[in-house]
């Protein structure tokens, strides 16, 4: 009896060393299954996040297809020139109606100032306009305001203008080369400058996002 109990005390020391590396060994390994589950974690949201940036720089580059880029190249007011100011005359009034509230309108008028300029490229007397949206809005009239109930403050917009151009009254200005338009624009809406600069942002956000993706 005494001998099996001996031989049964010899076994203790190695079982347990075995047990002690077992337990080791069996941590170490849920400690790297934990690790790699992180890193495969952290992996898979920087792939989802990449993937929301690129598709919200395609967003953005949609949208501005559709506003700047399109009204950019709708616009035939491409070539730049000096222009001379002829004369810039109050021809009238304008009807225009102006919100009052919900499902409310009212009636205005806003005064027309027309100006007519010399376009030095081909000495040709040709309307002044102050850009795109002004041609779209009214034609005929330099600066179209903003319809509100106050008719001084708008005469006093107009009243500005007139003495502005009459201070400056060389000015550079953007005509159509083809003469589609007998009208020449004071400014821009979405210049080159402005197309370009709107596209940068998008265009780094796409292309980063897609290395790190191909990485």
């Amino acid at each position: 009896m005494f001998l099996w109990a001996g031989s049964k005390g010899a076994q203790g020391p190695s079982q347990g060393r075995r047990t002690i590396y077992q337990k080791i060994w069996e941590y170490d390994s849920l400690d790297k299954k934990k690790t790699v589950t992180a890193l495969k974690a952290g992996e898979d949201r920087a792939i989802l996040l990449g993937l929301v940036m690129i598709l919200c720089s395609i967003m953005i580059y949609f949208i501005l297809g559709i506003t700047i880029v399109r009204s950019y190249s709708d616009s035939v007011w491409t070539e730049e020139s000096s222009c001379s100011v002829i004369n810039s005359t109050i021809i009238g009034e304008i009807n225009c109606t102006y919100s009052c509230g919900s499902d409310c309108r009212k009636t205005s008028k806003y005064p027309c100032l027309q100006v007519f300029v010399s376009l030095n490229t081909s000495g040709k007397t040709v309307r002044l306009l102050l850009n795109e949206e002004m041609h779209n809005m009214n034609p005929d009239c330099f600066y179209v305001p903003k319809c509100q109930k106050d008719l001084v403050t708008m005469h006093t917009v107009i009243i500005n203008i007139i003495g502005h151009l009459r201070l400056h009254p060389q000015f550079c200005c953007y005509y159509d080369p083809a003469e589609r338009q007998d009208s020449v624009l004071l400014t821009q809406l979405y210049s080159h400058t402005t197309v370009l600069q709107s596209l940068f942002w998008p265009t780094i956000i796409f292309f980063g996002d897609l290395f790190k993706e191909e990485r």
